[in-house]
């Protein structure tokens, strides 16, 4: 199973879909890696030599954010806009939607299940 900065990818996928397998590389940018050093993409991942093998590690290093690296970048930006109590930091505090989206029928991934309130009292009932 081939590794390529500590993460096992897939040996039986083309190469250009394996290397999809380590958080912050997509599709656009394997297709981008694989053009830039002149290896063919749809070759299986099992059948990449350890010199590919070590001219995608180096050039992934070397040009991209991935894996635990990026997801502190990303935990920082969020940390540094609750911080400085800008309306995306409120809404990332309060557990709510960011980007605009309505929260008054929807919204459920951010605000978790419904929490049921108790409803008005009836007038026949308060009699």
């Amino acid at each position: 199973m081939p590794r390529i900065l500590g993460v096992d990818i897939p040996p039986d996928k083309p190469s250009w879909i394996a290397l999809t397998a380590l958080y912050g590389i997509g599709k656009s940018n394997s297709m981008k890696i694989f053009e830039s050093l002149k290896i063919d993409p749809r070759k299986r991942s099992k059948d990449l030599t350890e010199d590919e093998l070590s001219r995608l590690a180096a050039e992934i290093d070397r040009n991209y954010a991935v894996e635990g690296q990026l997801k502190r970048e990303i935990r920082d930006n969020i940390k540094r806009l609750k911080d400085i109590g800008c309306y995306r930091g409120l809404r990332h505090r309060r557990g709510l939607p960011v980007r605009g989206q309505r929260t008054r029928s929807n919204a459920r991934t951010r605000k978790g299940p419904r929490k049921t309130v108790a409803g008005k009292k009836s007038v026949k009932a308060m009699r």
